[in-house]
């Protein structure tokens, strides 16, 4: 039985195929873009926990999470609640999302932001910046060695930060074997959508210094952050909690307070 990430990638490999651009051209367009604002630095550098707030319409377990969201008016109270980055979701089918969202959000503010999609193919990459990213996702759930490698040489060539998304020990060692330094924990099982609180808390302590370590999904609060930059993360990727939020600006400062 097909798991939620397998059609979800699935229909993304599909589109890929029938994607006729040149590579090397998109690669080409991607590098002669102004420099990124630092992603993975934004994290390392800021006092206290990172919050990486994400700009989320919908998801596939919980449906329509905002209806009628401003991606410029949300990204802004994250911004004005001390968002140490945005995360903006540009898949369509599955979350609502578009590359307008994320262009919307990252001109409203100045700080970083992250593409949010199921990257399958180096185009994906090329995308990412072209449209504005600061940060690439790579699911290494998603992908094999070969794909996980080449897209995070990639990212890196064209300038853009390349989060790792990981949930287990196996894909730990992926990441680390194709030099990944910026490295999420989903507490959220993709085939499942079910969230294991435990895994990141599991997780933290196997990564080895120098890694700046994100916790992704399942935090719905300060007591869950806490718990969190406790086990050693030096953020948090928040969606539905703020999103759904009646005071996003005030839960972000909330986050941000932790450890500061």
């Amino acid at each position: 039985m097909a798991t939620y990430l397998d059609r979800i990638v699935a229909a993304h490999r599909v589109a890929a195929a029938a994607d006729n651009r040149s590579v090397e051209r998109l690669r080409t367009a991607a590098s002669l873009l102004p420099p990124t604002r630092a992603f993975s630095s934004a994290l390392a550098g800021t006092p206290g926990l990172g919050v990486i707030a994400e700009v989320k319409r919908a998801s596939p377990s919980k449906g329509v999470l905002l209806a009628d969201l401003d991606p410029a008016a949300v990204a802004t109270a994250y911004a004005g609640g001390g968002a140490t980055c945005l995360s903006v979701l540009t898949d369509a089918d599955w979350f609502s999302g578009s590359v307008q969202d994320l262009q919307a959000a990252r001109a409203a503010v100045t700080i970083p932001v992250l593409r949010k999609d199921f990257t399958v193919c180096e185009a994906d990459v090329c995308d990412a910046r072209i449209m504005g990213a600061d940060a690439v996702l790579l699911i290494a759930a998603a992908l094999d060695d070969a794909e996980l490698s080449a897209f995070h040489t990639l990212a890196v060539d064209v300038g853009l930060d390349a989060l790792v998304e990981i949930h287990d020990e196996t894909e730990l060692e992926r990441a680390l074997a194709v030099g990944a330094t910026l490295i999420g924990v989903n507490q959220r099982d993709l085939s499942t959508f079910e969230v294991d609180t435990d895994r990141a808390v599991r997780m933290a302590p196997q990564m080895p210094e120098g890694v700046v370590r994100v916790a992704e999904s399942g935090v719905r609060g300060v007591p869950d952050a806490t718990r969190l930059a406790d086990a050693g993360y030096h953020a948090v990727l928040v969606g539905e909690s703020l999103v759904t939020a009646g005071d996003p600006a005030a839960s972000v400062a909330a986050l941000r307070a932790i450890g500061a």
